[in-house]
């Protein structure tokens, strides 16, 4: 056993010379290009990092420049709405005050043509009594003047009457 755990000089020696050599084509072939792809490798890590970040700030940006243009058009509308209630409103106080007008122009169409119908029936009404008073008249006066006395003394009273005034 005691061979086992103390190797010989030359195995040693080779296998440090072989160690070596390995070392210094691993060196020479892959040790390089391993360093190079591992460098590659964490360039690219942080350009990956750094674009991440940058979409991050973008991102960032474009949802505050999106809360931004959504709270303006959240304000136009309000105006908007604001604007067309009004505007409905200037339109029903202008249609009621057009309504007023025509139905007090209408009113007063109305009293008017009532006016004059009540004047025109007042002047058939004075000449239907002046027609009748007439009538009377004549009848009266054809029954007082049918006898000749009493056509005298009618004559009489209104000289009478005229000389007196």
């Amino acid at each position: 056993m005691g061979a086992l755990l103390t190797p010989a000089f030359g195995t040693v020696f080779w296998a440090t010379v072989a160690f070596l050599t390995v070392l210094f084509i691993l060196r020479k072939i892959a040790w390089g290009p391993i360093l190079k792809a591992l460098s590659d490798r964490e360039e690219s890590i942080a350009n990956s990092l750094r674009e991440a970040e940058k979409a991050r700030e973008e991102m960032a940006s474009l949802n505050s420049d999106n809360e931004r243009l959504l709270q303006e058009a959240r304000a136009k509308r309000d105006a908007m709405l604001k604007e067309s209630k009004e505007i409905a409103e200037k339109i029903v106080s202008d249609a009621k005050a057009d309504a007023r007008d025509v139905a007090a122009k209408e009113i007063e169409s109305a009293r008017q043509a009532i006016e004059t119908e009540r004047k025109a029936a007042v002047a058939e009404l004075k000449a239907e009594v002046a027609k009748l008073s007439v009538e009377i008249a004549e009848r009266l006066l054809k029954e007082e003047l049918a006898d000749s006395d009493k056509q005298k003394n009618l004559v009489d009273k209104l000289i009478n009457e005229s000389t007196l005034s």
